[in-house]
């Protein structure tokens, strides 16, 4: 179905002929079709092995159109003295995802607790580099090596 929406825009971008139509597409958010492709993004929450520890394993891509689930469960609980974002099962995130990270690492910081993203994707920390997140934010390759 999506790459049917993109391949019906497609047409109708080359079809248009009128500075009306062309008007229109022009306002019409590129990102929109994107957005459509996106796959479902799931979280689960569990407790690690020591009391003080919560593991959100995040599944699918943390972007714009899916995060608000994850983003209301997030403000809906107090941190623990340890968050792990589990992320080795999240293909790439935009910058609302990265944004819905650093927000929490900040949320946590400002209450004495620590926040590690673990197992993150080559994509997710070539993401994270580029944007200098790596500097910033505490990183671990697996949630095992942090859950101690």
């Amino acid at each position: 179905m999506c790459v049917k929406l993109l391949d019906k825009a497609y047409r109708a971008l080359q079809l248009c002929d009128s500075q009306k139509c062309k008007q229109k597409i022009a306002n019409f958010p590129y990102t929109y079709l994107a957005m459509q492709i996106d796959s479902p993004l799931s979280s689960t929450r569990r407790q690690g092995k020591n009391d003080g520890t919560t593991i959100y394993s995040i599944v699918g891509p943390l972007t714009l159109r899916n995060m608000f689930d994850l983003q209301n469960d997030l403000r809906g609980s107090s941190p623990t003295k340890l968050t792990i974002f589990d992320l080795s099962q999240v293909p790439y995130l935009d910058s609302a995802g990265m944004g819905l990270i650093m927000n929490h690492y900040v949320h946590c910081q400002t209450r004495g607790c620590k926040l590690v993203v673990a197992g993150a994707t080559a994509r997710v920390l070539d993401l994270f580099k580029i944007t200098r997140v790596n500097t910033v934010l505490p990183l671990a390759n697996s949630v095992e090596e942090v859950d101690v």
